[in-house]
């Protein structure tokens, strides 16, 4: 099992740890790791592992294993494999990370500007989507984006909290998100808290720690996809 210290602290860059193995697929499989490893959404981090020698492994992208419990670091083509055993330091693309904090943040506060049932989504750099079932409601284009900004910039804190199994199952309003389930399987499932009251609910992935970081935030294309559902897009205005 893969210690996920980026649960805890999303801000850290950079961990020592030591390799665990390799799996079948060239997979680098490490006892601790602040690499964030795709779901919910959100893209997995990429970076580089640095070695005792000074030199270094470019990781492309980091993922699950088939059991979820171990991270895998996933290492560009022509990488050299590191034997289990090695000690290491890892080191996230933190400009990366930080801007799809701030996205992932960001489209939680869509969901609050937009109180309709999430059928999708995708993290994105510098683009975000959420999608709605909507029916035939309609979006004024100004009135959201001034919602939006005024969400981010007053300053919520961000906060995550824990419940379990059986709280959530008591609590189904908490799920927003119809497609996505919320991460579960350690019999605890971890809540993202905005503000005191903005918005709650399960979530795996990394948020900044204050919705001021956020940034402005700028509209983006609104598609019909399907009779009920559209698709709004949001980006980083930098």
């Amino acid at each position: 099992m893969t210690t996920a210290l980026f649960r805890d602290d999303a801000y850290l860059r950079t961990c020592e740890a030591e390799v665990v193995g390799v799996n079948e697929r060239g997979g680098i499989v490490l006892d601790r790791t602040v690499y964030y490893a795709m779901g919910g959404g959100q893209p997995g981090d990429s970076g580089h592992l640095e070695l005792e020698d000074g030199s270094r492994i470019e990781i492309a992208t980091t993922v699950y294993d088939d059991d979820r419990t171990s991270i895998v670091h996933v290492p560009a083509e022509g990488q050299s494999l590191p034997p289990a055993g090695t000690k290491l330091i890892a080191h996230i693309d933190w400009g990366r990370r930080y801007r799809l904090m701030r996205m992932h943040t960001a489209l939680h506060l869509l969901s609050v500007a937009l109180p309709y049932p999430v059928t999708g989504g995708q993290i994105g750099d510098p683009e975000g989507r959420l999608d709605f079932d909507m029916g035939a409601e309609t979006i004024d284009k100004d009135a959201l984006t001034e919602k939006l900004n005024a969400l981010a910039s007053n300053d919520h804190e961000v906060t995550t909290e824990w419940i379990t199994d059986e709280e959530l199952d008591a609590n189904p309003g908490l799920v927003k998100t119809m497609s996505v389930k919320p991460p579960r399987g350690s019999g605890r499932v971890r809540l993202v808290r905005i503000g005191g009251d903005i918005d709650l609910q399960p979530c795996g992935g990394t948020h900044v720690s204050r919705t001021s970081e956020i940034g402005r935030l700028e509209l983006g294309k609104i598609e019909k996809k399907g009779k009920q559902n559209r698709r709004v897009r949001i980006r980083l205005a930098d």
